[in-house]
This record gives C-alpha cells, structure tokens and sequence, in this order.
C-alpha cells in the first residue's frame, strides 16, 4: 500500500506541473505517454507472436503523429488527414505480400496495429487538444474519472455484494458503479457549472456528466476484457502498484472520446 501511495504522489508531482504548463511541454509528454500506451499494446499481443522490427517502429512513428497533428489547436475538435492515413493502411497491409509467411504476418497483425495506431493516437491527441482549449475542460474530465473511480472502490469494498461483470473484472461490484457515478457525477458537475458555464442547464449537465462516468467505467472494463484475453494482470509494470499507462488512462481515454461528441453543446 506505501509502494502504491508513493507512486501515486509521484505521478501527480509529474503530471500536474505539466498539465497546468500546457502548449508544448505538455503535448510532447502526452506524445510520450501515447507511445508508451502502443508498446503496452503491441507488447501484450506479442505474448503470443511477435511483429516484425520495421513494422512495430512504423507503428510508433504513426502513433507519434497522431498525437502530434494539430498540438496546437485552440479548437476542441479533429481533422483528420485522411491521406495519412491512406497511407498508414498501405505502409500496414503491403508487408504481408513482401514477407512471405502468414506466420510472421498476417492480415490480423496489420488490422490490429491500424487499429491501436488509430485508437491511441487520436485518444492521446484528444487530451492535447482538450488542454489546449482550456484546461478547465480537462479538469471536468479528470475528475469525473478520478472522482468515480476512486468512491467505485471505496464503495464496492463498503457495501458490494453484486459482481458487475466478474468474467472481465471480479472484484468490480453494481454497488461500486452506482457509489462512483453518483459521486463522480457530482463533483464534477459541481466543478462544470460553478466553474466552467454557471449558467448552463443544470439537469443537462448532470445527465451527460452522468453519461460520461459510465463511459469511463466502461473503458475501465473493456481494456481490463484486453488483460483478460491476453491472461495479464497488467498492461506492463512501469508504474510501481498501479500497473502501465493504459492501466491508469483507460477511463480517461474513453471520457474524452466520449466528450468530444458533447463538446459542441456543452
């Protein structure tokens, strides 16, 4: 419990200067950050088969740009560049003409870097930007998920006693989920409206913040279902008790793509 408390403070120490500095000390950590998140990814499919050398280096130039494109945008919102990734999805599929050996390389390998490429780049890239908008936002946000998913283990290990999906997460509980929407929802509701927008809806807020924390909940569960295929406790053990950076991000990176859907009318 010290180790994990200790490695708790260290990440805040890390991640707050950074976030409240912004621009582009904080995209290029994010970048990293997204980086780290594709390793973890490709290292847990390569528990089973490895990809070759070239192809995973690519995959991380790509992630890298993704997260990269438009840093520096004021807007909360995503242009793709679909020539980049016309071109990602030839540079992905080619190599299996060229290597020879459906073994080494198949069309499962190439759908699943497309995809994880996609998937982390533009979560991670959604964050730069959120900050970049205003931090403010990515406050909101944070504590939606840091507020749910704290009082969801507090309140599982309080009064759960109905397993919320015990193929995927045994220790999760219906009484968590409920315990950490509610509390979540409020705080960061209360943030929202006396911070952000005081003269916003309060009833509208409430239900897409609401909306949000389930979401996160549900990232939580669909990347500890990845863990699950794969029979791995953790994404990697970078970060002492607590796991890797999927393992802290997975709530957020659902949030957020979620969020950018409601950004337009919040």
């Amino acid at each position: 419990m010290k180790k994990r408390v200790l490695s708790a403070i260290v990440m805040i120490a890390i991640f707050v200067p950074l976030l409240i500095i912004g621009g582009k000390t904080f995209a290029i950590f994010m970048s990293f950050l997204a980086i780290l998140g594709l390793y973890e990814l490709i290292h847990i499919r390569e528990s089973r088969k490895e990809f070759p050398f070239l192809v995973k280096m690519f995959a991380y130039i790509m992630v890298l740009f993704f997260s990269m494109s438009h840093f520096d945008s004021i807007e909360f919102s995503y242009t793709m560049d679909y020539r980049v990734v016309a071109f990602m999805i030839f540079a992905f599929l080619s190599p299996m003409v060229f290597i020879h050996d459906f073994k080494k390389y198949n069309l499962n390998d190439a759908l699943f870097l497309i995809g994880s490429v996609l998937f982390i780049g533009l979560s991670f890239n959604l964050l730069i930007i959120c900050r970049n908008y205003d931090i403010v936002y990515l406050i909101y946000l944070l504590l939606i998920t840091t507020i749910t998913d704290t009082m969801a283990l507090f309140t599982g290990m309080l009064v759960g006693k109905h397993k919320l999906c015990p193929l995927v997460s045994p220790k999760k509980t219906v009484e968590g989920m409920i315990g950490g929407t509610v509390a979540g929802s409020f705080v960061a509701t209360a943030f929202y409206v006396t911070v952000i927008n005081p003269s916003v809806s309060l009833p509208f807020v409430v239900l897409i913040t609401v909306i949000l924390s389930l979401l996160g909940q549900l990232g939580d569960l669909v990347f500890s279902s990845i863990k699950r295929y794969y029979n791995k406790k953790d994404f990697s053990n970078l970060i002492p008790e607590h796991g890797g950076i999927l393992d802290r991000f997975d709530s957020l990176i659902f949030v957020v793509l979620a969020f950018i859907i409601f950004s337009s009318v919040l």
